[in-house]
């Protein structure tokens, strides 16, 4: 009732300005239009709120803030102390000096339900049924602001007291970063998503919210060699175990779980460097029984490519540094899944800090929009690329899941759509000779990361591993003549006769 109530409203007049907006909109108190409504009857959120507004109201007042039309819809406090009182939304308190803000009704999957393919969700979701900035523009704008003031302190105890929405403090959130945010939340089937400043930011987060001093876990042998840094050095200083497994051994899954008070399973699929397939549906059913999380590094195959939840894993992490945002230009990491478990890991990221600013925010959300063209483009030329390298005499060995040849193909095939960007490979020779091979290609740069529109190469026992000796290295099979090629978008044709001298040159 609200709802209409307010549509026919505001409908009913044009604001040619902002005085005449508020003129008319006195003048709907004074005959007691909006009066009989109160605001605790409205949406809570102003993006729900700008959505019961009329089409014609929300053009003809685009330069109105959702804050100016919350605060006057509510001026007249009589008659909402008049009005029967709702009874207070249940809400999780973060233990974190900040309220969350109130769930929506609808989630934004519901919301975005008439976007099947994930091309469209890329581009639309959180952004088609409008913002809680109030604008035209068909872009997300940026809220350059650490901070945000109310009119009065009546304001803030609504705020406090769950009546009223607001952002408070930038740590907190920001409305260009909840876009960014619920986008994530429509592409990977999720509840809710957080954003940190970096994917290893993420992780540790994620680690220290969900395991408890003295928990154990179990991870994978092939993953990120800061990750394993982190559960190796940092972990056990809180008292929490490791399990470290193959990514195809469940046996060994099985027993951890059997012998441990497991809290928490977490793995790369695909992983770092080898390009190793865990189970996900497998794993996820054993680790349910009895009783520990699952947490995938989504990182290597992107929603895109792979749907972590839907196959049955209670959370997913990326880091959105990669092919999220896809240009090699900001740092950025995110966590997606269940409402509660993301609460608790947004509580101790509140403590923490590591907030992503708005302006990378944007860079990401800017980046997303062309998600699914990149990433099939670099499916197809990793693809092409993995059955040339694996035929040719000065190759040795190429690790990616599309092949044949690759111990986790078949379920590769069942669980991914798309096979990723990013294939290892070994040449036939030592050091050196790989060294050549590397210096000599013309168009992928030698760096880190992955994922961007430019293609990287590396000797990831140089660019990763270095620090460790020779003997270290072989335990992870990370062997001098290793190479990482990672594909951007570059046509594939250029690219192939680019690898192609680089062999012929050794």
């Amino acid at each position: 009732m609200a709802s209409s109530i307010c549509n026919k409203a505001f409908a009913s007049f044009e604001c040619r300005s902002d005085s005449d907006f508020f003129e008319n909109l006195r003048h709907r108190h004074s005959t007691n239009t909006i009066a009989t409504v109160p605001f605790h009857h409205l949406s809570s959120s102003p993006r729900n709120f700008q959505r019961q507004l009329s089409t014609k109201s929300r053009r003809n007042c685009s330069n109105i803030g959702v804050a100016q039309i919350v605060a006057n819809s509510n001026n007249n406090s009589a008659a909402a102390a008049a009005a029967p009182p709702s009874p207070p939304p249940t809400t999780t308190d973060t233990g974190a000096g900040l309220n969350q803000t109130i769930k929506p009704k609808e989630s934004v999957i519901d919301r975005y339900s008439f976007l099947k393919c994930d091309g469209s969700k890329t581009i639309h979701a959180a952004e088609r049924l409008g913002r809680g900035t109030v604008t035209d523009a068909i872009t997300t704008p940026i809220v350059n602001t650490t901070a945000y003031f109310f009119k009065k302190t009546s304001d803030l105890i609504d705020y406090k007291e769950k009546r009223q929405f607001s952002f408070e403090y930038g740590r907190y959130g920001n409305p260009t970063t909840v876009v960014l945010e619920e986008k994530m939340s429509v592409l990977e089937g999720a509840e809710s998503t957080l954003f940190m400043a970096s994917g290893m930011c993420t992780s540790t987060v994620m680690f220290m919210a969900l395991v408890p001093a003295g928990g154990h876990i179990v991870t994978t042998t092939d993953c990120y060699s800061r990750t394993r840094i982190f559960i190796g050095n940092v972990l056990p200083k809180m008292g929490i175990t490791a399990t470290i497994i193959d990514p195809a051994d469940v046996d060994s899954l099985e027993r951890a779980l059997e012998q441990n008070n497991v809290s928490l399973f977490f793995t790369e699929t695909p992983t770092n460097p080898f390009q190793r397939c865990v189970d996900i549906k497998l794993v996820s059913e054993l680790c349910h029984k009895k009783g520990a999380l699952v947490c995938i590094d989504g990182t290597f195959a992107t929603p895109i490519n792979q749907k972590a939840l839907a196959l049955g894993a209670d959370l997913v992490v990326n880091s959105a540094t990669k092919y999220i945002a896809g240009h090699h230009d900001v740092l950025a990491g995110c966590i997606s899944g269940s409402e509660k478990l993301i609460s608790q890991v947004r509580s101790l990221h509140f403590i923490l800090g590591g907030t992503l600013s708005p302006n990378s925010a944007y860079l990401v959300l800017r980046g997303m929009k062309t998600l699914h063209l990149r990433v099939r483009q670099q499916n197809s030329s990793a693809m092409k690329a993995a059955k040339i390298l694996e035929a040719h005499p000065k190759v040795k060995s190429v690790y990616y899941p599309g092949l044949p040849s690759h111990p986790e193909h078949e379920l590769a095939k069942r669980q991914m759509t798309g096979f990723g960007g990013v294939l290892c490979f070994e040449i036939d020779g030592d050091i050196m000779k790989t060294m050549e091979f590397v210096d000599s290609l013309k168009i992928p740069y030698i760096a880190p990361s992955f994922g961007g529109c430019e293609s990287v190469v590396n000797q990831p026992a140089i660019m990763s591993y270095w620090d460790l000796p020779r003997s270290e290295r072989a335990k992870y099979k990370i062997y001098d003549n290793l190479v990482r090629f990672c594909f951007g978008l570059e046509d594939y044709e250029d690219l192939e006769e680019d690898i192609m001298q680089a062999l012929e040159a050794l």
